[in-house]
């Protein structure tokens, strides 16, 4: 049913609900488009506006596909921390946050308090359901976060510096006083790996299954999990470290130094790919963003600076002389040492490695509100977990793909334009030229006396024969045929 006006078209009645909903689906596009579009009549080239008319219709019909995709996919929207007036978010505590939250969130906020055995180190699986504790006096545990239970805890009786999950919650890794151990959940020793020596800090690579460490005399080792080959072992020459991060986009291990160096590494390198200078004391933190582009650097010097490694830049230098926002700060008890802290995947909570044990806090706002089923499952079963660990190791990528731009993996080699010359290329082209000119000039000196020879064809028959059988005589005896011709 149409409204007839002045002008005799026809225009249907848009209810105020149906409104209401395009306006919604409109920001949501907005919120995945890609910046402004190009303005194309300016544009001379018909060729190239083209081409910029096809991109960009493509860019509006992607953000309209991911904006009626996010109602069904992503139904849990991340959450904040508001102040209301004067208050600042830093200013409000565990406690005030607790009593907002509801009684699964408010199960995440506890403290574990064991003071002869730390100080701890953590390490979540990639789906944030399990975590793995060490204690620096050799005590080890394994905890289902989702039921809260204990699943295994045992005493290795000696110094524990680093612990990690390895591609599930059944393996993990951990640094021991000599060397590097792995165990399954249950406790069990399964290898020894001795060629690691006494490492300080370790990381796994998902995507390779690659068991990266560096050790108290500055090596750097992978080794492949699944085959238990060692793939790289490297000496980064810059002294001793605890500091390790893998970057999460492109697997590249980054290692700071004391010296206040950062020095990024592939297994297939010997030297590192970037060697930047951070900070003026020891680096004592590194962490990354999960789009791989930023990346945050601490300094013993209490300073902290984000990078933008697309240009190798800094960003923001969060120093003490400068005013930046805080979101949120918590009070840890006097003599409370931090030994590490991990975030949780997929929940707003953060873990708390300490001399006194580990915590763990609320930080509203801190994880991925929608999680991915094919990428981690909180909610996995035994199959689904058995399924996924075969298809992990059949898309297992070899370790030539790590590096820094990924993107270049699967593109065609660009051809290469056309250099100059090295100065001993030129050398070696005149030197050519010359010994031509030498060339000619002794052929042209020896024409003379090749035309004798030839003029020397019309000797008699005689003559002719007796100098070949002067040649056939031994060079001693042709002096005694001469003379005897002579005679």
């Amino acid at each position: 049913m149409g409204v007839k006006i002045a002008n005799d078209a026809l225009i249907n009645p848009v209810p105020a609900v149906e409104k209401g909903i395009s306006e919604e689906e409109d920001m949501n596009v907005m919120k995945y488009m890609r910046g402004e579009a190009a303005n194309l009549e300016v544009l001379q080239d018909k060729k190239l506006k083209g081409q910029l008319a096809v991109r960009e219709d493509l860019y509006g019909k992607s953000a309209k596909a991911a904006a009626k995709a996010e109602k069904w996919l992503m139904p849990s929207e991340g959450g904040y921390l508001e102040a209301e007036g004067i208050e600042r978010t830093w200013n409000i505590k565990q406690e005030a946050i607790a009593r907002e939250v509801d009684i699964l969130g408010s199960r995440n906020q506890y403290d574990i308090i064991l003071p002869d055995l730390g100080p701890y180190s953590l390490d979540f699986t990639p789906s944030g359901r399990y975590v793995t504790v060490a204690g620096r006096k050799g005590h080890m545990a394994i905890l289902d976060m989702k039921n809260m239970n204990l699943i295994k805890e045992f005493q290795v009786r000696e110094t524990v510096r680093d612990v990690v999950f390895l591609h599930n919650e059944m393996f993990f890794a951990a640094a021991q006083k000599k060397y590097t151990y792995i165990y399954d959940r249950n406790g069990t020793e399964l290898h020894c790996l001795k060629e690691h020596g006494s490492v300080l800090k370790l990381q796994f690579l998902n995507k390779h299954f690659l068991l990266a460490s560096i050790n108290k005399f500055g090596q750097l080792h992978y080794q492949d999990v699944t085959t238990g080959e060692m793939i790289g072992n490297f000496r980064t020459g810059l002294g001793r470290s605890d500091v390790m991060q893998v970057n999460p986009i492109n697997s590249v291990v980054a290692v700071g130094h004391s010296g206040g160096a950062v020095s990024m590494w592939k297994p297939t390198s010997s030297a590192p790919l970037v060697k930047m200078f951070c900070h003026h004391g020891p680096v004592t933190a590194l962490a990354f963003h999960s789009n791989g582009h930023l990346m945050a650097t601490a300094g013993m010097e209490r300073k902290i600076k984000l990078w933008d490694l697309r240009k190798f830049e800094v960003l923001r230098d969060l120093s003490g002389s400068q005013n930046y926002s805080r979101y949120m700060s918590h009070s840890i008890a006097k003599g409370y040492q931090i030994q590490k802290l991990a975030f949780r995947p997929y929940e707003d909570v953060l873990g708390i490695g300490h001399s006194m044990g580990w915590s763990s806090i609320l930080i509203p706002g801190s994880r991925e509100a929608n999680f991915d089923s094919w990428v981690a499952n909180p909610f996995e079963t035994s199959k689904q977990r058995k399924e996924r660990e075969v298809h992990s190791l059949l898309d297992k990528l070899p370790p030539e793909t790590i590096m820094l731009n990924p993107t270049k993996i699967g593109s065609v080699k660009p051809t290469r334009k056309k250099e100059r010359p090295a100065k001993q290329e030129i050398r070696g082209r005149i030197g050519s030229k010359v010994a031509k000119k030498k060339k000619e000039a002794v052929e042209k000196a020896k024409k003379p006396f090749l035309e004798q020879a030839a003029k020397g064809d019309g000797l008699s028959k005689k003559k002719r024969k007796n100098m070949e059988e002067e040649s056939h005589l031994p060079g001693s005896l042709q002096r005694f045929a001469r003379k005897r011709r002579a005679n």
